[in-house]
């Protein structure tokens, strides 16, 4: 009983309606150079996600974290930036200030729809295996960010089960 009450606060925790810690993160179409691939496709890898809009200050103010966890994590990871700005405007923001970060740009508001992101910013920490393993709603720091990137980007000590599996 108190495991399902936990688990319950955890979830609901997130802000996000539809997105839980510990569940696997909604999917959706990611343009690469081959088409589109699922986010789901990025499974074996971490992924970031940090919806944003060029308006908002709390959401530039953090683009320099993403600019330095791309730098830092490196190839550990798939960092990727969302705007539902109109077409070009977070572009043409990240190419303004000369920032370089993924960027996609939902114009339709699909994706910030199927996370139900309230106002933003909002990140969203995806584990190896697409479980949503972190959720900030609101502007975050180094820390914050950094934790949560190591908590999902630690390399598996030698073929040792994840926490997931039961001994």
């Amino acid at each position: 009983m108190l495991a399902a009450f936990v688990l319950a606060a955890v979830t609901a925790s997130t802000g996000l309606r539809d997105v839980h810690v510990g569940q696997p993160s909604p999917d959706f179409g990611v343009p690469v150079a081959q088409g589109t691939a699922l986010l789901s496709d990025w499974r074996g890898k971490p992924v970031v996600l940090n919806f944003w809009a060029s308006w908002c200050k709390p959401c530039t103010d953090e683009l320099h974290l993403f600019v330095r966890a791309r730098r830092e994590f490196g190839s550990r990871i798939h960092l990727l930036t969302i705007s539902s700005e109109p077409h070009d405007v977070a572009a043409s923001y990240l190419r303004l200030w000369n920032i370089d970060l993924p960027l996609l740009e939902d114009v339709d508001d699909s994706i910030s729809a199927e996370y139900d992101v309230p106002p933003i910013p909002v990140t969203v920490v995806i584990d190896r295996t697409g479980d949503v393993s972190y959720v900030s709603v609101g502007e975050l720091n180094w820390r914050e960010l950094r934790s949560a990137i190591e908590a999902v980007a630690a390399p598996d000590p030698l073929g040792t089960p994840g926490s997931r599996v039961l001994r």
